[in-house]
């Protein structure tokens, strides 16, 4: 995605590319076996959905063919995990390689082990605390974010730099997103854009499989991820990739 004017121009392949991915099941398909992709194109050429699709369809509200509307739907099955997981923008990564993103972003810390040794400040507490720690009983399968805000006590008169604290929690892989919800009437009708639903990975996979990885060194595993580019896309400067998977 490039800035052209006043707007955008997305890269792609041609329509009748054979490469060219052609519906959300099979891009979920080529997250699995790559493991993990950006939405948008970056530093990294080929490592993106952008390049892997044809630019016609984006924010067309076209659900067949609109990739935008694709990882709404991709978000809600549960298959791979949606966030913005690469250098803060959004993206895929396999349940598979989750647990490897896991251990090397959470440095193996779960997020109360975390607060307790003063490595994250009140304001991610206040969010993650609007999510419970029993992943059994936890009514909600997840929260807005004009809910967690209210709930944090973020706003004019409370928290700032809501989204960029709501950032690094994903980066640091303790939410993701885990479906799109629209505003309903008192008819129940659905109205409005569809926003991000937040949840912890916990909650929708189980501890055992997010924390799968915390039995090796976190370095380690940030190892198995560079490898992991460093074999797909052998042509990428290192530091690059570094910045990408930090």
């Amino acid at each position: 995605m490039a800035k052209e004017g006043d707007g955008w121009v997305m890269n792609g392949l041609e329509w009748n590319d054979p490469c060219r991915i052609r519906t959300w099941q099979e891009l979920i398909n080529r997250i699995n076996e790559t493991g993990f992709l950006p939405l948008f194109r970056n530093e990294i050429e080929g490592f993106s959905v952008e390049e892997r699709v044809s630019p016609l369809y984006w924010w067309t509200g076209n659900a067949e063919q609109d990739p935008w509307e694709w990882r709404e739907v991709i978000a809600g099955t549960g298959k791979v995990a949606y966030g913005k997981f690469f250098d803060r923008k959004v993206g895929f990564i396999s349940k598979e390689w989750f647990p490897v993103f896991v251990n090397y972003r959470r440095d193996g810390y779960d997020f109360d082990a975390r607060w307790e040794d003063g490595l994250a400040n009140i304001r991610h507490k206040k969010i993650m605390d609007c999510f419970g720690t029993d992943e059994e009983t936890e009514a909600d399968r997840g929260h807005t974010g004009l809910h967690l805000k209210r709930g944090a006590g973020f706003g004019k008169d409370g928290y700032k730099n809501f989204d960029g604290i709501i950032t690094e929690l994903q980066m640091q892989t303790y939410l993701v997103v885990s479906e799109f919800r629209r505003k309903r009437s008192k008819k129940g009708q659905a109205y409005g854009m569809p926003v991000c639903v937040y949840s912890r990975p916990e909650r929708l996979w189980g501890y055992d499989m997010v924390t799968g990885a915390y039995r090796e060194e976190p370095e380690d595993s940030g190892e198995r991820i560079f490898e992991h580019i460093k074999e797909l896309y052998p042509g990428a400067p290192d530091k690059v990739i570094k910045k990408i998977i930090r």
